[in-house]
């Protein structure tokens, strides 16, 4: 498929599907997947992750080419009341907490953040934040990483701006720098320290955490931030396959303790994900890591994307997701950043046609009924595989709606299309293409 019309369709379609999966008791809210079993009020009901919040980029992004519909207006609106109302909130966390409210609520009615920004900080100890019940009693302590931990809130108050950023940032960076745990070559961050292993990409580890330090050093002035961001990036360079002009850090180590393909490619575990600490760097004015120049190893994050055999299932295991956290849609989503900023078209050219075959596999594997498109990814390790379709952000169609919308725009208005910015990439595109800088 090369038509934007056809792409946006079945965006359209995968947004049709969710928005007929909403349901309204206190607010609106969605169950996460859809299948035999009867739908339930989930407790993270609200995240950006699986919950509502995580439908307003959605509705960014179809305010981008048209009006929103009375169903789509009330949605919005009852997602704003729900979570500006949420004055009990107190997971800190982006993708469960207040800093995923942040996000929604700057998307959805920018200004009425506010509140969930003052909470946030008014919640800080000079250790951090105090993590969930939920979250404290699976893993005792204090967070670090991007969905969980101290790294999201940071990249959300760096995202957000406003009075009470600077202490959330100066909060979030200063427990970052007492988390982290020198190697040889640099530094490494656990998802909390002394956590048994070590996932050192984008959504639980070191990469996440240097890109959250260098985004709140640039904006605070802060060296010491950059440098340790500098210091991350170092050691992921020492333990990455660099081979063949790549760049791959495996998904866990040591590898014992995961049962998952060694190496993966996506936004949470990948070079896909990884890619975004080194536009980080870049964007806090550090040129080089090691023996390399920033954009090189961001570069080679893409080729090793490119080159690696996805979307293709070459396996079990290997690519059984298409969603945004694990799957195609979170890879062609970077992919269309990276293009969008590239200085060099022969490199956007590239990166657009990765972006092409993701969608188009996207395209291939829906769907589709009288409700609209969805889709099931595959866990090769239960009998049967194949999982009921799931509606939210990172797991469902709501996520791979956005991209598809995202996608069409580019290809009808060029690579210099308005971008929904998010918290956690925002730093990736030229900041003239934000739709937020523009609010």
């Amino acid at each position: 498929m090369s038509d934007a019309s056809g792409y946006r369709e079945l965006g359209e379609a995968a947004w049709a599907w969710v928005l007929g999966q909403v349901r309204y008791d206190d607010g609106p809210w969605l169950p996460e997947v859809v299948g035999d079993e009867p739908a339930r009020v989930a407790d993270d009901r609200d995240s950006f992750y699986a919950g509502i919040g995580g439908l307003a980029p959605v509705l960014a992004e179809i305010r981008c080419h048209r009006e929103l519909s009375d169903a789509e207006a009330a949605l919005a609106a009852g997602i704003v009341e729900r979570l500006a109302g949420a004055s009990d909130r107190s997971d800190p966390a982006l993708y469960e907490g207040l800093a995923g409210d942040v996000t929604a609520l700057r998307l959805l009615a920018p200004g009425r953040e506010r509140a969930a920004l003052e909470r946030l900080a008014a919640l800080r100890t000079p250790a951090g934040w105090e993590p969930s019940p939920a979250v404290r009693e699976l893993f005792g302590g204090m967070m670090s990483d991007v969905i969980s931990g101290s790294a999201g809130v940071v990249m959300a108050a760096a995202w957000a701006g406003g009075e009470a950023a600077a202490e959330i940032m100066t909060t979030g960076g200063e427990a970052l720098l007492r988390a982290a745990e020198p190697t040889g070559a640099g530094l490494d961050w656990r998802m909390l320290p002394g956590f048994k292993s070590s996932n050192p990409n984008f959504s639980h580890g070191t990469a996440g955490v240097a890109a959250a330090l260098a985004v709140a050093g640039h904006a605070l002035d802060r060296p010491d931030f950059v440098a340790a961001a500098r210091q991350g990036a170092e050691h992921l360079v020492d333990i990455a396959a660099l081979d063949d002009g790549g760049f791959v850090v495996e998904h866990t180590i040591p590898r014992s303790q995961r049962e998952v393909e060694p190496v993966t490619y996506n936004w949470c575990h990948g070079p896909a994900g990884t890619s975004q600490v080194f536009a980080a760097l870049a964007r806090a004015g550090a040129e080089r890591v090691g023996d390399f120049e920033v954009g090189e190893l961001r570069r080679r994050c893409f080729h090793s994307i490119l080159t690696s055999g996805l979307p293709q299932r070459l396996r079990p295991g290997f690519w059984d997701n298409d969603g945004r956290c694990c799957g195609t849609a979170g890879v062609a989503d970077i992919l269309l950043d990276a293009a969008q900023d590239s200085p060099d078209s022969r490199d956007a050219a590239e990166l657009m046609r990765g972006v092409a075959t993701m969608a188009d596999a996207l395209v291939s594997r829906a769907i589709r009924d009288e409700a609209g498109a969805r889709w099931r990814f595959v866990e090769y390790r239960q009998d049967p595989p194949l999982l009921p379709p799931g509606t939210a952000w990172m797991q469902g169609a709501a996520g791979i709606a956005a991209f598809l919308m995202r996608y069409a725009r580019v290809l009808e208005s060029g690579l210099t299309a308005v971008v929904v910015d998010r918290p956690d990439q925002w730093w990736a595109v030229p900041e003239r293409l934000c739709v937020t800088r523009a609010a």
